[in-house]
């Protein structure tokens, strides 16, 4: 199961669109949310999370109008088909201060895990800042705080802010980080390292993994991975591709749209070591 966004350039984050995929590419469409629904100016990049118990919940940003801030919303279905009627319940309101978006959760063995960017509200025209806390639950509902795990470093590729885009199972991390506000719909990947407990991180390395962001890692059960992530084309957009890596297999290529084909043109993330090791 799949979660992507659709923007274009008169409706902004406009759709978040719900697809099923054999392969991991050829995506079937199985329910659209717009962010009407949600009362938001515009949606970002949602966490899908499969329970024990084979319930599906899904986790969408939204963006509060005529402001900076950020909340995140859960629902939750017995079938994906199911996100397109049920209710939401805000899980991570934010507050004055703080706009929260993109989570990454993590469910198993009964514990509940996320890493959540944060954007402070404090200066106005300077919201695009980000860094990423860490929060833990029972139930994936009420959630405690931990505090910042991975923010920018002052002076590096990173230094205006750090968002975590996907956590393996070993701890090893990517995030989104870039140098200036200019960067802002730019960033690049980096790589991160566990750095002791509560979720906390360090950044490895002093130079951008790959040239693409958004990254997220899916473990295959036959070995490998296959990543999904954002690349920027020349216009200005920003095109999800897909690959495999690791196990021998290494094969690349935009996902294909619903209902539609692949497009042809090849991706690369960029850069050395994307690819867990």
């Amino acid at each position: 199961m799949v979660v992507y966004r659709v923007r274009s350039t008169d409706e902004r984050g406009a759709t978040l669109v719900v697809a099923r995929s054999a392969d991991g590419e050829l995506l079937t469409t199985v329910a659209t949310l717009s962010k009407s629904r949600f009362g938001a100016d515009s949606l970002e990049r949602p966490a899908l999370v499969r329970t024990e118990s084979g319930r599906w919940r899904l986790y969408v940003c939204c963006a509060t109008p005529g402001s900076k801030h950020w909340w995140i919303e859960l629902l939750e279905a017995s079938a994906a088909e199911g996100f397109a009627d049920v209710d939401g319940r805000i899980v991570f309101p934010g507050d004055e201060r703080t706009g929260v978006k993109d989570p990454v959760i993590r469910f198993s063995n009964g514990h509940w895990r996320a890493w959540v960017c944060c954007h402070p509200l404090d200066e106005p025209g300077e919201e695009d800042r980000m860094t990423t806390a860490y929060a833990t639950s029972d139930d994936g509902v009420v959630w405690t705080w931990h505090g910042t795990v991975l923010a920018g470093r002052s002076g590096e590729w990173d230094a205006r802010g750090a968002r975590v885009t996907a956590v393996l199972a070993d701890g090893r991390a990517s995030y989104d980080g870039r140098a200036g506000k200019e960067e802002n719909f730019t960033e690049q990947t980096g790589l991160a390292l566990p750095a002791g407990p509560a979720g906390r991180l360090a950044a490895r390395g002093h130079a951008p993994a790959a040239s693409a962001r958004y990254l997220d890692v899916v473990a295959m059960a036959g070995g490998g991975y296959r990543l999904y992530y954002e690349t920027p084309l020349a216009d200005g957009s920003h095109e999800l591709r897909t690959e495999l890596v690791g196990s021998g297999v290494r094969r690349r290529g935009p996902t294909a749209a619903p209902g539609g084909s692949a497009r042809s043109k090849p991706g690369r993330p960029g850069g050395g070591g994307l690819a867990p090791s």
